[in-house]
């Protein structure tokens, strides 16, 4: 009969010879096949809820964290594998912030780099600058005056201030402590207005230039820089009465993270997270650069390899980055701020107007009226720019992200033909996975604060 073939409406089965035949054979109850997304099976009816039963272990949800969202640091998109609370895997997804630095540096004089390069990693400017511009010297052959390498020095670890604040800050917003946030962007404020009355603008500077900087410091820098070294030393130690001793933050970042020192060896990370790992790698100790052999500072480290070791060293680095400044008002001695040649010395050897920008009355009628082979010198070398010999330079320096290397190959000419970037916040980021793989999701968030990556640089 007809009916026979029909499935049982109570049941949903089918009740045919060919059902009854499936049901008592020892096929499975539903066909299944495996997946790079995991385990797909094909059910129908009263399948569903014994399959459902059975395959809960293998139950995965991916979500995206980002590009779009405040606790990845810029615009990151972390791809996360989750079964439950627990992350079973993490995959980085960057190129959301591409700006073509290296490439633009390509196309523009030597000196005009500079300009390209402060934008990369953005809350440290003035460690793109310096990078770049001691390749360039190392292949020219020249070494910048000492007054000039003292204030690279002072501005770095005036720079290095802030940019730890603004890990602390933007860590702790993520974490609940909205404190940490108000707090840190408040004493970065003192940074970036110090910064400001130094070399004339907050961020983004192109003050330090190949042979030196653009111009000296005013003529009560001394009074300044004090001021704020004094105002930090009033203030640092507010972070560890709110936080170090805190028992929430300390649990929030206590074995979260955990990233042991072959780990990082492997992974090629560099800065805090390496030290908070045990090894005391520091480009200003090892290879020393700008005069920072003849300074006295210790290399935080720690033995934890977790959030909470990566915090305590960036607290204890910002002190050391005092005991620099310090030492830098004593040091600091009256004398030329750029090389004496004046086929490099672009523009720091120009007087400025009244308005701050351009040249001054003085120097254009100099140039304009009294001397036509000023005039075209200027014009060549603006326009223009130096011709850099032949070859090649891979030089590192000790950013607050760790190894920040320029490899720079001329050609002779007036313009760079290869410039690269050996990026910390990019190569940190690797680590992610390692970190976070096996934690919870609120645990990410702690993970990716403490490598402290910026998006503008991974991405420059």
């Amino acid at each position: 009969m007809t009916t026979d073939r029909l499935a049982d409406v109570s049941t949903g089965t089918d009740t045919s010879d060919a059902g009854r035949d499936s049901a008592d054979s020892t096929a499975e109850y539903a066909e299944s096949r495996d997946t790079t997304e995991g385990r797909i099976y094909h059910v129908s009816g009263g399948d569903w809820d014994d399959v459902l039963e059975d395959a809960q272990h293998d139950e995965r949800i991916v979500i995206n964290m980002g590009p779009q969202h405040p606790s990845t640091h810029g615009v990151l998109r972390l791809v996360l594998e989750l079964e439950g609370e627990t992350v079973t895997q993490l995959r980085s997804v960057i190129g959301y912030l591409h700006t073509g630095i290296e490439k633009n540096c390509e196309y523009r004089t030597w000196t005009q780099g500079v300009t390209f390069v402060t934008r990369m990693d953005y809350l440290s400017p003035l460690f793109n600058e310096l990078g770049y511009c001691l390749g360039v010297e190392k292949l020219l052959g020249i070494r910048a005056p000492r007054r000039a390498e003292l204030i690279r020095v002072m501005l770095c670890e005036i720079n290095r201030i802030g940019s730890h604040l603004v890990y602390i800050a933007t860590g702790g917003m993520e974490l609940g402590a909205t404190t940490a946030m108000t707090f840190g962007f408040r004493e970065r404020e003192e940074v970036l207005h110090l910064l400001e009355y130094l070399t004339g603008l907050r961020m983004n500077h192109a003050f330090i230039r190949p042979g030196g900087v653009a111009q000296d410091l005013p003529t009560d820098w001394k009074e300044k820089v004090s001021e704020f070294v004094k105002t930090m030393d009033e203030r640092l130690p507010l972070y560890d009465k709110l936080f170090t001793g805190q028992p929430i933050w300390r649990n929030r970042l206590k074995g979260v993270g955990y990233l042991p020192v072959d780990a990082c060896l492997a992974l090629g990370v560099t800065g805090p997270v390496l030290r908070s790992a045990g090894l005391p790698w520091d480009l200003r100790k090892i290879e020393p650069y700008s005069r920072y052999d003849e300074f006295e500072f210790d290399v935080p480290t720690s033995t934890e390899a977790d959030c909470w070791g990566r915090y305590l060293c960036r607290v204890e680095e910002m002190h050391q980055s005092l005991r620099i400044i310090r030492q830098c008002l004593k040091k600091i001695e009256p004398g030329p701020v750029m090389v004496e040649d004046r086929k490099i010395a672009w523009p720091a050897q120009l007087s400025i107007s009244s308005d701050g920008m351009g040249n001054s009355l003085e120097h254009v009628r100099k140039i304009m009226g009294q001397s036509m082979e000023s005039l075209i010198h200027h014009f060549k070398l603006v326009t223009e720019g130096f011709k850099v010999p032949a070859g090649q330079v891979y030089s590192p320096i000790e950013s607050p992200r760790g190894e920040l290397g320029f490899h720079l190959v001329s050609d002779g000419g007036t313009r760079p033909v290869r410039v690269h970037v050996r990026e910390p916040s990019f190569v940190n980021l690797q680590s992610l996975p390692a970190m976070s793989e096996g934690g919870l999701v609120a645990d990410v968030i702690a993970a990716v604060a403490s490598v402290d990556p910026v998006m503008g640089g991974v991405d420059r």
